[in-house]
């Protein structure tokens, strides 16, 4: 069994792309064994052909020399499996590409020769962006083109897609043509497919030695849920980060239940023990499959379950539609994807941007921040990388179960699916969840995000060399107590102190603690003279001519502070 675990490397290719562009077609060309979940298990997949959830299939080759010379010398390896993990192109269904792309190693972007890239084939490309270091690109269907101009077509189409990945990371990278399933899906097994076998030798080129790490806690995505009678539940899946071995314990954290594990098969073969970016069917003691098709599965108490998270956040530089506060986006966390609304926030705006520093690493819960309206964009181009650092915080309709750090997307998801219109919105990394439901009475007050708040009022008359009487700043019903003590400052220069109402109409005393400036006096004096006057015996027309004047010799009060939006006392607070 040992010989088995340590003598086949796995490497997990995710096989992505725009609906009908033949993926499944070319994961059955390439494969020899394929895995319980593979090949459009769905009843309503195959009715219509469309991979309705992540499929996997293997097939295994001869590991290949730059491998075999890589490799360290705890760890010979004799064969590389390739992992195919068959992910839907249907736009509904965005949310389950995102679900497997984090366990990916390499991508294999799938593209209808005839058609060109679509807007899902975007929308993968942005996926593979976030999630995948390298990308191969294999144009599919050839057997359509008119054999005479077949290499031209292909030619013309490699081009065209060299010039759509040159602002990505996937500059450069190999593109090939093949004919996976060459007469379309309907037609007789009996064609051979077209450059299949060269589609491997360079999949054989483009492996490298992922970074696996044995260490640290288990965390398993786990796609497939069944029973085998007298034997108990088989959970297949992809270990994401640890390791696993028979007789471990391991915690199903959505069923809230640990479970003793009995058995570990790698494509049917039994192991003793498998380790990150193994794919695996674990045979654990009996639960309702029903309960558990897709989730994670974890060392007992390492995962956290969260009603709220706050998150680093960047904007998709291809989202044309606005990011506002309180919108409610398809979050995808973890394993799942829930809805969520969303509380935008950032640096305030004399803050120095720290360099070489992430968001990740610069959130701290004893940091002030500005509330946002909207998400900001730099100056440039949106997808620049000239944003300015920002966060989120993430209120979910119900709770998820992630690991902290973990990538989140957000989607606009009921974006009509026939819109040629990008629906990932913004990525980021989770970096904190509360995990108490009560977290807004319990947890948000730690979070010191403000607004800034600006009140304008007027002077209505001076009562002695220190003391004025202000109008227009609150309204009739207003508690005025709670500003008592709040500084302001006049149009003319002085600052003072509100001492308190005046009054039942919302007028309020000020206190200028340096005295008003003989020029403030005169001012006020010369206004307050006018509005008697023109109560006096001038006519009504004189008193209207009269009025412009006295506006102008208005002065005025300004009472800015600021509120923390999550500060239970609403307690205003001034510099």
């Amino acid at each position: 069994m040992a010989d088995n675990r340590t003598s086949t490397l796995n490497f997990n290719i995710g096989v992505l792309g725009h609906v009908d562009s033949g993926k499944t077609s070319l994961a059955r060309a390439l494969s020899s064994t394929a895995s319980t979940a593979a090949f459009d298990k769905n009843p309503q997949s195959r009715e219509r052909g469309i991979t309705l959830d992540l499929g996997f299939s293997s097939f295994s080759v001869e590991i290949p020399g730059q491998l075999r010379e890589s490799g360290d010398h705890q760890q010979q390896y004799e064969n590389l499996q390739f992992t195919l993990v068959d992910c839907p192109g249907h736009a509904s269904l965005i949310r389950t590409i995102i679900g497997g792309a984090q366990i990916i190693d390499l991508m294999m972007l799938v593209v209808d020769v005839v058609k060109g890239v679509q807007t899902q084939t975007a929308e993968c490309l942005l996926i593979g962006e976030l999630t995948c270091p390298r990308m191969v690109v294999v144009l599919n269907k050839t057997d359509l083109l008119p054999a005479d101009k077949r290499q031209s077509a292909i030619e013309k189409m490699t081009k065209r897609l060299h010039k759509t990945l040159e602002n990505t990371r996937f500059k450069n990278c190999p593109v090939i043509a093949v004919a996976a399933k060459p007469g379309g899906p309907e037609a007789a097994d009996t064609e051979e497919p077209q450059g299949v076998s060269e589609l491997i030798e360079l999949l054989k080129k483009q492996t490298y030695l992922p970074s696996r790490d044995p260490g640290g806690d288990l965390l398993m995505a786990v796609d497939h849920c069944f029973s085998i009678r007298g034997q108990g539940t088989v959970m297949t899946g992809t270990i994401l980060q640890g390791s696993l071995t028979v007789n471990d314990t391991v915690e199903i954290p959505a069923l809230k239940v640990t479970k003793k594990v009995k058995s570990i098969q790698m494509f049917r073969k039994p192991v003793s023990g498998a380790m990150q970016g193994d794919r695996v069917g674990v045979c654990v003691t009996q639960f309702d499959p029903k309960l558990l098709e897709r989730g994670l599965v974890c060392t007992p108490g390492s995962l956290r379950t969260v009603f709220a998270a706050v998150i680093s956040v960047k904007k998709i530089g291809y989202f044309k539609g606005p990011l506002s506060t309180r919108a409610k986006l398809h979050i995808t966390v973890g394993h799942e994807t829930v809805m969520a609304r969303v509380t935008f926030f950032g640096l305030p705006p004399d803050t120095s941007q720290p360099q070489h520093h992430s968001p990740e690493t610069t959130f701290a819960f004893n940091r002030e921040y500005v509330y946002q309206e909207d998400y900001v964009t730099g100056q440039g181009e949106s997808n620049s990388g000239t944003d300015p650092e920002q966060w989120a915080l993430l209120e979910f309709e119900r709770p998820v179960t992630c690991p902290l750090l973990c990538l989140v997307i957000g989607s606009k998801l009921d974006t009509d699916i026939h819109a040629n219109a990008c629906r990932l919105a913004f990525h980021g990394r989770l970096l904190h969840g509360f995990e108490d439901k009560a977290y807004a009475e319990t947890g948000l007050h730690r979070l010191l995000i403000y607004k800034t708040k600006h009140k304008e009022g007027q002077v209505e008359r001076v009562t002695d060399d220190y003391t004025v009487i202000g109008r227009n700043l609150f309204k009739k019903e207003t508690n005025l107590q709670i500003f008592v003590g709040l500084k302001v400052t006049l149009s003319t220069g002085e600052t003072g102190i509100i001492e308190g109402g005046f009054g039942q109409s919302g007028k309020f005393k000020i206190r200028v603690q340096e005295g008003l400036r003989p020029e403030t006096k005169q001012l006020l004096s010369s206004t307050t003279s006018k509005k008697k006057g023109k109560g006096g015996s001038k006519d009504e027309g004189t008193s209207n001519e009269e009025e412009p004047k006295v506006d102008a010799h208005h002065v005025y009060i300004h009472l800015d502070f600021k509120r923390y939006i999550f500060d239970p006392h609403k307690k205003m607070v001034q510099l």
